[in-house]
């Protein structure tokens, strides 16, 4: 206690705050282990998640993801490549928590500084594994959720529409996707249903890029 200038003793310790010291003094000593404990249990846990997120893309679909419609397939790159990313850098994040940075502790020549500047070290050692633990849980998660919704984009995105067909007759001219050839008529997708063309009414038919507007010239 301080009185003006003057440092006073204070009262003396009861049993309740020699016990509660004990206890601080075990919690402190005890914090890093617990957490490496933690940290060690979290990397086994979010590794068992994610063979099972693995097994789960195994799981038959759509592979190729050059037949995704424009921009599903530079979508699936990007989500693929963050999921690396912060894959790689949980698991650097929970190793870190789970076993600490490879660093040198220097020791002071008397050993009363020197046991103090451990216990000091410990703690903030275990304030960073903490940092590490959270924070690799958490990008080991944005990769799991990236992985999950990447695969999803290359089952349920729209796939590329085939090559586009001109067709002209002698009466008329039709745009659209071939979908099969069958009784003497080719049979085309277009914007207003399917529509079948005699093959012997054909007077030309190429390939284009995109069908023309309704209305305009062909």
């Amino acid at each position: 206690m301080t009185t003006g200038r003057r440092v006073v003793p204070g009262p003396p310790a009861t049993p309740a705050d020699r016990e509660a010291a004990r206890r601080t003094l075990d919690l402190l000593a005890a914090e890093l282990p617990r957490v490496r404990e933690a940290a060690y249990a979290w990397r086994h846990g979010l590794a068992g998640l994610f063979v099972g997120l693995l097994g789960f893309g195994l799981i038959k679909g759509r592979t190729d993801v050059s037949k995704l419609a424009a921009p599903y397939g530079a979508l699936v790159g990007g989500t693929l490549l963050l999921s690396l990313v912060c894959g790689t850098a949980g698991a650097l994040l929970l190793l870190r928590a789970a076993h600490g940075a490879p660093v040198m502790v220097s020791l002071a020549s008397d050993t009363t500084a020197a046991a103090a500047r451990l216990r000091a070290g410990e703690h903030v050692e275990t304030l960073r594994a903490v940092r590490a633990l959270r924070l690799g849980v958490l990008l080991t998660l944005v990769c799991g959720a990236a992985l999950v919704g990447a695969v999803a984009l290359t089952w349920y995105g729209p796939v590329q529409e085939g090559p586009r067909l001109l067709v002209r007759t002698s009466s008329a001219a039709h745009c659209g996707q071939s979908l099969r050839v069958t009784d003497g008529g080719l049979v085309l997708k277009t914007d207003t249903g399917e529509v079948t063309v005699r093959l012997a009414d054909i007077v030309s038919l190429g390939p284009v890029d995109a069908c023309p507007a309704a209305g305009a010239a062909p």
